[in-house]
């Protein structure tokens, strides 16, 4: 069960735009997320949608943290919106919902570099749970002040830090001993915190250093590096890829 407080800790100061045609959905929703978010605006089509993204930033002069939003919607559907959106903002993060799960839908979000991919019928135990690591991410890019993180420590949890300048993992300031496939994929991983890289970009990745490595061995390896790893360092979002969530305290 999520820890309503923690998540809490983390949105109380962040805004979000909920888009979802639906209106008992929308209506339902939005007074859920009202509990967590400091402003919480929705929108009932993708066209509503980027024009109140545009006032908002014509408002504050900033733009929404966090944009949740229908894939089947009028007007502008979830994938035309987002690629409006990145167009005007590519670091925006946005978390899609959608009833359907086939890669016809899901594949050009992925490409287009979506925060997470949520099915209908919503759980929100679910969905808060992504809103969480959204908002840690948040919290974490405004806290180092750079772009995603390219030459970081990436702290995993109170004992564990990975140093990508040194390609070293330590627990307690020990060296924990890492295989070169191992360090590679956490370099990887780390370059843009909570990105989310599919077998595709992984496999690719190692490619292009002279490495071989199939999805078989993407589980294989990810498996032994996590019990290398504090729990839940590394986020395996299904059909779609993997991801490192780092830790920092309140």
């Amino acid at each position: 069960m999520l820890n309503s407080k923690e998540l809490l800790s983390y949105t109380k100061k962040l805004s979000i735009l909920f888009i979802e045609d639906h209106d008992d959905l929308r209506t339902n929703t939005t007074e859920i997320l009202k509990n967590f978010f400091d402003v919480v605006d929705s929108s009932v089509n993708g066209e509503e949608a980027l024009h109140t993204y545009k006032t908002f930033y014509d408002n504050y002069e900033k733009y929404y943290d966090i944009i949740l939003s229908d894939i089947q919607m009028p007007r502008l559907n979830g994938v035309e919106l987002t690629e409006n959106i990145y167009n005007i903002n590519p670091k925006q993060i946005v978390i899609i919902l959608s009833a359907h799960d086939d890669t016809k839908h899901l594949l050009p979000l992925i490409n287009l570099g979506i925060e997470q991919f949520i099915k209908k019928p919503i759980d929100y135990q679910d969905l808060l749970s992504v809103l969480l690591n959204a908002s840690k991410k948040i919290k974490l890019t405004d806290t180092l002040n750079i772009d995603e993180t390219r030459s970081v420590q990436v702290k995993l949890n109170n004992s564990f830090v990975f140093d990508r300048d040194n390609n070293s993992l330590f627990e307690d300031k020990n060296l924990v001993y890492l295989t070169k496939y191992e360090i590679i994929f956490l370099r990887l991983l780390s370059e843009h915190i909570g990105k989310i890289y599919s077998n595709e970009d992984i496999t690719s990745h190692y490619k292009t250093l002279n490495e071989n490595l199939d999805a078989t061995n993407i589980r294989k390896l990810v498996s032994k590096l996590r019990k290398k790893l504090p729990e839940n360092s590394i986020e395996s979002i299904y059909g779609i890829g993997y991801r490192i969530i780092p830790f920092f305290e309140v």
